[in-house]
């Protein structure tokens, strides 16, 4: 349960520092953060919960990680469920802690692309198609489970690894924002949907399938990509 728990937290974080970042911050008058801001913040998030709970979960955060350590043979599948529960679980609740605290503004009103959320078409910030938002989705958590494959390989600089990872997500969220406002995390793109369809905007939800069918197909394949070139028997 400790496991269970150290990844709800670390979702939640990694949700409320990562949207909350783009919700309240990014365009705030003249000081905005922009997106650099935002996808350092994602990095952030995740680089300090490497060092907070790493030693106690793996800090994992995402169901397509979990499963893609799966696939890479260095997680159990008997766990597979409860940490996606616990992950999906902290990022809902982060997102309704964010909803609540950006309607404290004066004048807020709760749109369909609100609370940082995922999406294509009319939800995606640059309008990229579908088509564009699934092999974005594909190809960057595959990237990201190559990175998290190799920098945690005991043959590597493993006590650095945290900073590696971090990094590659600020960078996926440099490339990325601009076509899907980035997931390549299942349970970062549920918690915001969620939210928004209680808050009467279901067009997230409807779009939900891509940010978990585009993430889990990456992390698997990234995890073969690296089972293939890291393997040391060959």
């Amino acid at each position: 349960m400790k496991k269970y728990g150290a990844e709800f937290f670390g979702t939640f974080w990694l949700v409320l520092g990562g949207c909350g970042s783009a919700v309240l911050a990014a365009a705030f008058p003249d000081v905005g953060i922009g997106l650099l801001g935002v996808a350092f913040a994602f990095g952030l998030t995740v680089l300090t919960m490497a060092y907070a709970i790493g030693h106690i979960s793996g800090c994992h955060l995402n169901p397509a990680v979990s499963i893609g350590l799966w696939a890479g043979g260095r997680f159990s599948a008997n766990e597979l469920v409860p940490y996606i529960v616990a992950q999906v679980l902290g990022a809902t609740v982060a997102a309704f802690v964010l909803y609540f605290i950006a309607s404290g503004q004066e004048g807020f009103t709760l749109a369909a692309n609100s609370l940082a959320v995922n999406g294509y078409g009319d939800l995606s910030p640059g309008k990229y198609s579908m088509l564009a938002g699934l092999v974005t989705e594909v190809v960057m958590t595959a990237a990201f489970l190559f990175i998290i494959l190799g920098a945690t390989d005991k043959r590597g600089i493993t006590s650095h690894a945290g900073l590696a990872i971090g990094l590659c997500l600020t960078l996926i969220h440099l490339i990325s924002i601009p076509v899907t406002n980035t997931s390549v995390n299942p349970a970062r793109s549920t918690g915001p949907a969620i939210a928004l369809l209680i808050g009467g905007h279901g067009q997230a939800l409807g779009q939900l399938w891509l940010f978990w069918l585009a993430p889990i197909v990456g992390a698997v394949l990234g995890a073969r990509i690296y089972g293939f070139v890291g393997n040391s028997n060959d």
